[in-house]
C-alpha cells in the first residue's frame, strides 16, 4: 500500500513533469515559491490561534506541500531530495537531545534551552569559517518585531541586557521622548523612521523580558481593535454618527466597557491602550 507522503511526492513530480505537467507549477522556482510558503505557515498559526482542528489538518497539509514542492525543485537541480530533508531534520533532533537520546541529564526547561542553543551555536561554528557573533543565524526573513526580539535576546547571552522588565520601561519612554523631540522640529521621513524604529525595537525587547511573543500580542491586539471598531462602525450606523470625532470616541468607550462588562461580569478590566 502506498503510503500518503509517497503519493504525494509523486503527484509533485507529475505537476513538475517538463512534458505532462502544470504550466504553472512548472514554472514556479525557490523564489517564486518562498512568499506562499511563509503565508501557509501564518495560516497553520491563523488556525491555532482560533483553535480549528479541521483548519490545522488542511492548513497543515498546505504547508507540508510547500516543503514537498522546494525538496522537488531541488532534487530537479541534483541538490537534495525530499528523504535528505527528512533525514536531515531526524539527525539533528537526535543530536539535539542527547538528553532523550543519549545519556546526558537535563533537569529543566531552562537548562534544554541552554542546551539547545549551545547545540545551535556548536553547529554554526562548524559551517562558518569568518568570526563567530552569538547574533549569528537569526533569519532576516523573520517578522521584524520576532527578529528584534530574537537579537536582542541573543545579545543577552553575553550579559548585555536589562535586569528585568521594568528596567526597559525608562528605555521606551526615552525614545518616545526622542521621537516627540523630531515631531517638534524640521525632522525628516528618515529621521522619524529611525526613532520609531528604534521605539518599536525597545517594545520588543519588553515583550522578550516579560517572555511574551511580541508577533502574537501584536496580532491579538489588532484583532481586538478589528473586533471593536467592528461595533462602533455598527452603532455609528444605527445611530447615524458620520466623520465625528468625539462622537466615534463616545462609540469606542462604550464598546469598550459593555466588552469589559461581559468579559469580567461587571467587574472593571485593566486599562488598555486606545
Amino acid at each position: 500500500m502506498t503510503r500518503p507522503i509517497d503519493h504525494l511526492l509523486q503527484i509533485m513530480a507529475r505537476l513538475r513533469d517538463p512534458e505532462r505537467g502544470c504550466p504553472w507549477d512548472r514554472e514556479q522556482d525557490f523564489a517564486s515559491i518562498a512568499p506562499y510558503t511563509i503565508e501557509e505557515a501564518y495560516e497553520v498559526a491563523d488556525a491555532i490561534e482560533r483553535a480549528d482542528m479541521g483548519s490545522l489538518k488542511d492548513e497543515l497539509g498546505d504547508l507540508l506541500l510547500q516543503v514537498v514542492f522546494h525538496a522537488r525543485m531541488a532534487e530537479e537541480e541534483g541538490h537534495f531530495a525530499f528523504d535528505d530533508v527528512a533525514a536531515g531534520i531526524a539527525d539533528k533532533m537526535v543530536r539535539r537531545h542527547p538528553h532523550v537520546f543519549g545519556d546526558v541529564r537535563i533537569a529543566t526547561v531552562a537548562a534544554q534551552n541552554e542546551a539547545w542553543e549551545a547545540h545551535k551555536a556548536a553547529e554554526r561554528a562548524q559551517q562558518s569559517d569568518g568570526p563567530q557573533s552569538v547574533v549569528d543565524g537569526v533569519a532576516l526573513a523573520l517578522p521584524a518585531l520576532l527578529r528584534a526580539a530574537k537579537i536582542s535576546g541573543r545579545a543577552a547571552r553575553i550579559g548585555f541586557d536589562w535586569p528585568d522588565a521594568r528596567a526597559v520601561i525608562p528605555k521606551i519612554a526615552e525614545e518616545i521622548a526622542e521621537l516627540e523631540a523630531e515631531l517638534d522640529g524640521d525632522a525628516s521621513a528618515a529621521a522619524l523612521e529611525e526613532e520609531l524604529g528604534d521605539l518599536l525595537f525597545a517594545a520588543a525587547n519588553l515583550a522578550r523580558k516579560l517572555e511574551v511573543e511580541p508577533e502574537t500580542a501584536l496580532r491579538r491586539a489588532t484583532a481586538k481593535f478589528e473586533r471593536r471598531f467592528r461595533q462602533v462602525e455598527t452603532l455609528a450606523a444605527k445611530r447615524g454618527i458620520g466623520r465625528d470625532l468625539d462622537a466615534l470616541e463616545a462609540l469606542w468607550q462604550e464598546v469598550k466597557r459593555i466588552e469589559t462588562k461581559d468579559h469580567h461580569g461587571g467587574t472593571k478590566g485593566h486599562k488598555e491602550m486606545k
